[in-house]
């Protein structure tokens, strides 16, 4: 049920251990940022922050090269960077409440108005800050290293360094300025017509007329007739909206050549790996040892899927379907709660009591509803606040999963808090690991318990399954996009044309074993990540490969590794992956780094294999 802005943020507590205690899915709470839309204090806020913006602009802007040479500039502009961080908290409350009622329904046009007058006011704000760190870039290096000596500039030493590393890309005030104006009827514009056109789709499958989400999961189901209709029906209803999905694609992709072209950037990923502060040679290897071991991870898995469901290729449909003659019984929220708990406190007792206040203090949104966003994500909010998790629970086995990913981002996120708002933010590649450990503390849990050899076989199998999904299909997705952006600066791209480059790299990445029949050159219109965060994608990937290389040395380290691994989630955005990951002996930058992670896999497909044998 979809229920309003005035409604769904005020349930009491009694009402709230009523539907606890009949174990329904919980919806958040978001009365932590602010009670409802309409409530006084946002508008407060909003006031707020545009005369602290305004004021902010008044007393620094032209004013930091003159302060930087000065006897006290250490303080002075340990003062500045504190009140921008103190007012950019401000601005990131107002951002994801906002944000966050919309992705609760992008269907309802009062959140849709709501979410847009936030956006819209938050950005005229915020275009009086502008200046502050094209300032603080055009002073010395030697009078930046100077200040560092003051206990405040220096404690914000990782964020400046990381904002100087944008100084070749970045451009005159005036330009950055319309830019930023601009991004709201650009790059957003186009963000928010994908989200409400995805979340306006409907899908007839099972006699029913279903939104994107439940028709995606009937791709899991045991009947192959199920999985078929569904598949067809979301071929059908993406063939329909091509035209809309091609023009965002090539709008988005030429907004961004622009972009790229003014700031200087070489590659077209290279503005993704600056902000994720990996180096493009790191990705590159990463991509490259991901592509070689398609053969030994992704085709000789899938053929092995095949044999299993009989069948000599599987079908599209077939590549996430269930192993025959495994019980598919649903997972209700209870069971799914307590075993991540247990999972997460098996490991360390401090992250599974900071996981458990997501559900007891109802920070997290269940239930599937009408006009509600798609997929998974845990929103860091503010350090002030909390981080939110959405998720559309169904049950399946891969449900608890997805719980144990988000809640792995929002661990993280509540432990990086303490660094502030500037420094809290992770970049995207090690933003991954925490979701992915997750994951695997979950798995490995589960599996611990099991000694029936078939059930330990499907187990096996279905992580297998995800970590092909979090490595070789994100890469696949990254090699698209590559491919897209790439052609799109000799122009537009037809909507066949998108289709040919997805079955290529479809092909490519999945291997002989499966059939991409008719339908699923359309598959690409949903992926929601090539459109709010090109490039994203390579991010699982680095984080998948990077959990099973820490998980082998958890495997064999001593007691200590849980608070090694809890502080490192602590340090947020505040040290280089190079840094963080020193204490445990690994190097992204050793190519061995890359195959010890894709190794696990390899290894535990060999595993299968022998369990297969001995059926």
């Amino acid at each position: 049920m979809s229920l309003s802005p005035s409604t769904v943020f005020h349930l009491s507590a009694g009402a709230a251990r009523a539907r606890e205690a009949s174990n329904a899915l919980p919806e958040w709470n978001l009365a932590d940022l602010y009670p409802a839309i309409d409530a006084p204090e946002v508008a407060a806020d909003l006031a707020r922050v545009d005369a602290e913006c305004a004021a902010f602009e008044e007393t620094y802007k032209g004013k930091l090269a003159e302060i930087a040479p000065s006897q006290a500039a250490g303080e002075k502009l340990g003062a500045a960077v504190k009140r921008f961080e103190t007012i950019g908290e401000l601005l990131g409350k107002l951002g994801s409440f906002a944000g966050l009622v919309y992705a609760g329904n992008t269907t309802d046009p009062k959140r849709a108005k709501f979410f847009g007058d936030v956006q819209e006011k938050t950005t005229a704000a915020s275009s009086h800050l502008l200046f502050f760190t094209l300032e603080l870039n055009r002073i010395d290096d030697k009078l930046i290293e100077k200040a560092f000596a003051d206990p405040t500039f220096g404690y914000y030493r990782p964020w400046i360094e990381d904002v100087r590393k944008e100084k070749p890309y970045q451009l005159d005030d005036r330009l950055e300025l319309l830019f930023h104006e601009k991004s709201v009827t650009g790059e957003a514009a186009w963000n928010r017509m994908f989200d409400e056109t995805i979340a306006s789709l409907r899908f007839k499958a099972g006699g029913k007329e279903l939104t994107l989400e439940p028709t995606l999961n009937l791709l899991m189901e045991p009947e192959e007739a199920k999985r078929k209709e569904a598949a067809e029906a979301l071929a059908e209803v993406f063939r329909v909206n091509l035209r809309t999905f091609a023009r965002i694609t090539n709008t988005l992709a030429k907004d961004k050549e622009i972009s790229d072209r003014w700031r200087g950037f070489e590659d077209i990923a290279d503005e993704r790996n600056l902000s994720n502060r990996v180096e493009r040679e790191v990705v590159e290897a990463l991509v490259s040892s991901v592509r070689a071991a398609f053969p030994r991870l992704s085709h000789r898995y899938y053929a092995m899927k095949a044999k299993w469901l009989g069948k000599e290729r599987l079908e599209y449909w077939d590549r996430n379907a269930p192993l025959p003659k495994v019980e598919q019984r649903p997972v209700n929220w209870d069971e799914a709660r307590d075993t991540v708990l247990s999972a997460y406190g098996g490991f360390s007792p401090k992250m599974a009591d900071i996981a458990r206040r997501f559900f007891d203090e109802r920070w997290i949104d269940a239930p599937v509803r009408p006009g509600k966003a798609p997929g998974a994500f845990s929103h860091p909010c503010v350090p002030s606040v909390h981080p939110y998790v959405l998720l559309n629970y169904q049950g399946k086995p891969r449900d608890v999963m997805t719980l144990a990913h988000e809640l792995g981002h929002g661990v993280h996120q509540v432990l990086a808090g303490k660094q502030g708002a500037l420094m809290a933010a992770t970049p995207l590649t090690l933003a991954e690991t925490a979701s992915v450990f997750g994951e695997m503390l979950t798995f490995r849990a589960l599996l611990a318990k099991t000694s029936d050899a078939f059930a330990r076989k499907a187990m096996l199998a279905q992580k297998v399954e995800d970590m092909l999904n979090t490595v070789v299909r994100q890469i696949a997705f990254y090699t698209f996009e590559r491919k897209v952006h790439t052609e799109r600066k000799q122009g537009e791209l037809t909507a066949e044309r998108l289709g040919e480059i997805w079955m290529e790299v479809q092909a490519e990445s999945l291997g002989p074993a499966i059939h991409l029949g008719p339908g699923y050159e359309t598959f690409w219109t949903y992926v929601g990540h090539f459109v709010h965060a090109p490039f994203y994608v390579y991010a699982y990937a680095f984080g998948d490969c990077m959990v099973n290389s820490l998980y082998a040395v958890y495997e064999r380290a001593d007691k200590g590794f849980a608070e090694r691994y809890l502080d490192m989630l602590a340090a947020g955005g505040s040290k280089h992956h190079s840094e963080l990951l020193k204490p445990f002996g690994l190097n992204a930058r050793d190519p061995e780094f890359w195959q010890n992670g894709l190794g696990l896999i390899d290894r535990m497909i060999t595993e299968i294999e022998t369990l297969d044998a001995k059926a």
